[in-house]
């Protein structure tokens, strides 16, 4: 992480959050249950839970397995990490449209999206990978998603369509889900860094191609690199413009313009960086693309 020194705010509180264990979290599923009723439910059965700042349907909850809690298993929850579930929020689905999730599984977005739909229009959930779709089948079946169809194509090849709304939730080296549990840190370096960046920067030019002009991308990770954030991002913005994230609720910093002494274009900046110190979360990079 020292690599990160210059661009993170409060370096050493930074660093001493990183092996911090998170709150459990989860998304009240509407399509399922009303908020006030699962409220009611988690209150009878003794669950602690405090909604988020910024989203009315996330949860904190103080119980050790939330999984296996009933709720869970008949899909009134979905147990996500918060900053999961920022990216569909700036995608802002609306009822009706045609949404591309280019990486879905295991689905924790996508069923997010349809549920801010109320399962009205279409959201496409691509996974080029044969194992994990099933999870990602798994858990549009338990939350009662309806206006998803499944594809496999390798995203970066995802061949036609015209949509309303692009998620790009890219492969990364998931630099920000260490609190999740250790580990992921050690295998984290710049070249594997600039590995991923090739697939994401495919990913990201193909979704910009795919969305209507006007249409709306979010490219997100887990991730604190450069190579895989901003550095990714600049590669499309001859094609799209970028949109400043604004989250009430929800501290960000800007993306950065300027890394490893080389100038980067200023207007990076509305891209937003949160960080697991400010938030008490994991980390994130979210970017909100209007298509020209």
């Amino acid at each position: 992480m020292e690599r990160y020194r210059d661009i993170v705010p409060d370096f050493e509180a930074f660093k001493a959050v990183l092996h911090r264990p998170l709150f459990n979290c989860c998304r009240i599923n509407t399509l399922k249950m009303e908020r006030a009723k699962l409220l009611e439910r988690l209150d009878e059965k003794g669950v602690g839970w405090k909604i988020f700042d910024w989203y009315p349907f996330g949860l904190k909850l103080d119980v050790e397995s939330p999984g296996k809690l009933l709720e869970n298993l008949l899909g009134y929850i979905h147990i996500q990490e918060e900053l999961s579930m920022v990216p569909p929020l700036l995608l802002d689905p609306q009822p009706g449209e045609v949404v591309l999730d280019l990486c879905a599984s295991p689905g924790s977005k996508t069923t997010q999206i349809s549920q801010m739909m109320n399962n009205r229009g279409l959201v496409i959930a691509n996974e080029p990978s044969l194992a994990r779709l099933t999870p990602l089948r798994s858990n549009c079946e338990r939350l009662g998603v309806l206006n998803v169809a499944i594809t496999r194509y390798d995203g970066r090849n995802f061949p036609r369509g015209s949509f309303d709304r692009v998620l790009v939730d890219a492969p990364c080296s998931s630099e920000g889900r260490e609190r999740r549990g250790p580990g992921i840190l050690a295998r984290s370096n710049r070249k594997r860094s600039l590995d991923l960046q090739k697939l994401q920067i495919g990913l990201l030019k193909n979704a910009t191609r795919l969305a209507k002009p006007k249409g709306v991308v979010i490219y997100s990770t887990c991730t604190y690199a450069p190579e895989e954030n901003e550095l990714v991002v600049e590669k499309v913005l001859d094609d799209a413009r970028l949109e400043r994230i604004s989250i009430p609720g929800l501290k960000d910093c800007p993306g950065i313009t300027e890394w490893n002494g080389e100038t980067m274009r200023d207007d990076l900046s509305n891209c937003a960086r949160y960080y697991p110190h400010i938030n008490d979360t994991g980390g994130f990079f979210v970017a909100k693309l209007i298509k020209n």
